[in-house]
């Protein structure tokens, strides 16, 4: 008798869905497409595959600059001219204290 891993069992867990169907305080709420992009009216701004199929809020900053973020996280910056999204500081580094030598 043939015997399958552990691993290779199906999961009792329910499949992922998105995290958020509504990013508060952003002028709207989109869903990034399987290839990664978010659309702004006939504008394709590329953002990551990684995304694919959660919400992320955009939110009008400056005339014709938007921010995009993801959960409480801000992703970058991306205007109506260049359509190319600029990454703003990591929020994941660690914050090391240069008080301390190492």
């Amino acid at each position: 008798m043939l015997r399958v891993p552990a691993i290779a069992q199906a999961s009792s867990r329910p499949p992922c869905s998105r995290i958020s169907a509504r990013v508060p305080f952003h002028d709207r709420t989109v869903t990034v497409t399987h290839c990664g992009r978010i659309s702004l009216g006939k504008r394709k701004i590329n953002l990551s595959q990684v995304f694919a199929g959660q919400n992320v809020g955009i939110k009008e900053v400056s005339d014709r600059i938007w921010l995009v973020t993801f959960m409480q996280y801000d992703l970058g910056f991306f205007d109506h001219e260049t359509c190319r999204l600029e990454p703003v500081n990591n929020p994941f580094e660690s914050k090391v204290s240069t008080m301390y030598q190492v």
